[in-house]
């Protein structure tokens, strides 16, 4: 469907309504398409609106225009599955050299898309009376690469390998150690380089049943069981879950080298790491569950701008909300009222130990923590949280503190809105919360599913707006991001964000994700040391310096892209990448 939309601030006149309405044929049938607003400008009525384009000729300032809301297509069905099932429109293109991306939001046909590239089934091409077969689908995809591509599955002469998105069921279909399991599957001989490369030796002796296993561990694993496979694609869907930042820049540099001689395609929701990895991106959008659409690749800068601006302009489709950065002045944090500090703290575990320097927060301050793995940022925040005791020093106790811990279990059998109404009543009797959270958050389709059937993503979204409406002074989300897609990443930063500041609370965000902390913060906590035997905390510093400390580490510099303002990674060894670090400036240039 095409409607008119108002360039509000195109408008000149307050009297046009009128004469809009003579040339509008809804308005000639009886409903008021365009009515006027409290400003005394004219509003357009989406839901009445044909899209004839009448008014947008009539108009003589040019204020309005004809969008393309996001549908399905009427043509390029690649799979249907079953009647009123999902349907998935158009395919992405592999490329021998380079590293395709695939971004766009969950549940709209990204890993369908990369099951019929490996080859795993045939698309019926949207016949799900008839038995598909690769002829048919080599007929249909005449002429363009992807046919060449099919004959190559069909007649199997290309191998693919497949890194799974859910690498949490692992140890259900996988058993013993890790060594052996990695040995097993390399066929490539480079057992030794790609363990070296990943540094997995200390978990080899581990046995993947036992559950000792991380969950970035396991993203480890099977990653490197994809890297000891020696065939002629690689498709990766979300390497970077589970993983810090360091990890994720490694596996990055990983793939990317491996893209130079082989087709590599990767679904990937961190923004930053698809910037850094890939050359060219196929965005989809569709609606979930119900259809997706595959878009024509663009270079990744286009691609990423195009997605966060939610409009297709060489389609004229309106697909998603616009998402912005804003190059906003720091919060002067002196200014602030101080809500708790915490001289030296310590934590010694059996092989660990943890030593936090003195720091405090301040009212109304959003405080981002960031390092690697096993470092214990979870271990700060759970003794912030009161969940465990520091070994040595004292945190002033008497706040209330609302706490979303970094894994989800959840143990309430019934439905969403049951478990709600329980634990979070606000959300249904505050416009405040309603409009904040519930709205943002699409609450209202999850209500009548069983909590513990969520997926990830949709549990991620009960859990934080569980944890937001607490009536709390102090709001500690240990992984936010986690199985969310970007698009909801930036919608949840800018939730917490919102309610946040307008509530008067104080929050702190421990997450692997740059754009998001970019997105949330005022200050940062910065952790280093070496994982899983010792760690080190300082901070909070001010955002700038506190990124300053943390890519310094990273050994990356960052940009602000001139269009959207969003968080760039410079390519390595370009002229912003040098230029930068012999500035000092890692995190962009004030």
């Amino acid at each position: 469907m095409r409607i008119a939309v108002l360039l509000r601030d195109r408008c000149r006149s307050k009297n046009c309504a009128k004469e809009c309405m003579k040339y509008c044929p809804r308005v000639r049938a009886g409903d008021e398409t365009i009515v006027m607003g409290e400003d005394g400008k004219p509003i357009i009525s989406e839901e009445l609106c044909v899209g004839c384009g009448i008014c947008v000729h009539k108009c003589p300032f040019e204020a309005i225009k004809i969008i393309g809301l996001a549908e399905e297509l009427d043509e390029d069905l690649i799979h249907q599955f079953g009647k009123n099932g999902f349907r998935l429109f158009r395919l992405p293109t592999p490329k021998t050299g380079r590293c395709t991306g695939i971004l766009g939001p969950n549940g709209i046909g990204k890993t369908t898309a990369i099951r019929i590239l490996s080859g795993q089934f045939i698309p019926n091409l949207g016949d799900i009376d008839q038995k598909p077969s690769w002829d048919r689908v080599i007929e249909y995809f005449a002429g363009t690469e992807l046919a060449d591509h099919f004959k190559l599955i069909a007649n199997q002469k290309i191998e693919t390998v497949v890194k799974p998105q859910y690498v949490d069921k692992l140890p259900k279909v996988m058993k013993g150690k890790i060594a052996t399991i990695l040995k097993n599957m390399d066929t490539n001989d480079a057992f030794d380089e790609v363990i070296g490369k990943l540094s997995l030796e200390m978990i080899l002796d581990k046995d993947i049943s036992e559950g000792s296993i991380s969950g970035g561990e396991l993203q480890l694993l099977s990653i490197a069981a994809a890297l000891l496979k020696d065939v002629d694609m690689y498709l990766f869907d979300e390497p970077s879950s589970y993983l810090d930042i360091h990890q994720r820049l490694k596996v990055a540099r990983i793939i990317k080298d491996l893209s130079e001689q082989k087709k590599v395609i990767v679904i990937e929701h961190d923004l930053a790491v698809l910037d850094f990895l890939c050359e060219n991106v196929h965005l989809t959008y569709g609606a979930e569950g119900a259809y997706g659409v595959v878009t024509n690749a663009r270079g990744v800068r286009q691609a990423i701008n195009t997605y966060l601006s939610g409009y297709l302009k060489e389609e004229n489709i309106r697909f998603g909300e616009k998402i912005e950065f804003f190059a906003h002045p720091p919060k002067i944090r002196q200014e602030l009222e101080i809500l708790i500090s915490y001289g030296s703290l310590e934590k010694q575990f059996d092989g660990f130990d943890l030593k936090i320097g003195n720091g405090l927060i301040r009212k109304g301050e959003i405080i981002g923590i960031v390092g690697p793995n096993a470092i214990g940022k979870t271990t700060f925040v759970k003794m912030l949280a009161g969940v465990i005791e520091p070994t040595k020093g004292e945190i002033e106790s008497g706040l209330s503190v609302s706490y979303k811990p970094q894994y989800i279990s959840p143990d309430f059998e019934g439905t969403v809105q049951e478990f709600l109404e329980k634990n979070s009543p606000a959300l249904f009797i505050s416009s405040f919360y309603t409009e904040e959270i519930f709205k943002p958050f699409r609450l209202k389709y999850l209500l009548e599913k069983t909590l513990q059937t969520l997926s990830g993503g949709e549990l991620q979204r009960v859990a934080i707006a569980n944890a937001l409406v607490q009536q709390a002074d102090i709001f500690l989300f240990d992984e936010p991001s986690a199985y969310l897609d970007s698009e909801q990443r930036m919608i949840t930063s800018r939730t917490i964000r919102r309610v946040i500041e307008k509530s008067g609370k104080s929050a702190l965000i421990v997450d692997h994700d740059v754009y998001f902390i970019d997105m949330i913060s005022d200050a940062l906590i910065v952790f280093d040391g070496e994982s899983a035997k010792h760690g080190h905390a300082e901070g909070p510093f001010s955002l700038h310096e506190g990124m300053n400390k943390f890519l310094k580490n990273v050994d990356i510099t960052f940009r602000r892209d001139e269009e959207t303002h969003r968080p760039r990674v410079n390519k390595p060894g370009s002229y912003m990448d040098r230029s930068q670090r012999d500035e000092g400036e890692y995190y962009y240039s004030l």
